[in-house]
């Protein structure tokens, strides 16, 4: 897969490095990488994977 044209951002709520930065795949899908290693492959989801992620996050399912 070829991720040189994907635009990976990182979250405002990001002040301390080392967060997971989110880039949107040309074909649908997102990529997600490690801020502090970019070089390092990324974590590949489809679109329906991110948004149950998503939807997840927003009703505080991984809080702890």
């Amino acid at each position: 897969m070829n991720l040189e044209d994907v635009q990976f951002k990182t979250s405002s709520f990001c002040t301390l490095g080392g967060c997971v930065q989110v880039g949107q795949l040309a074909g649908g899908g997102v990529a997600v990488r490690d801020s502090k290693n970019p070089a390092q492959q990324p974590l590949v989801f489809t679109t329906a994977e991110w948004t149950a992620f998503v939807a997840g996050v927003r009703a505080g399912e991984f809080g702890g």
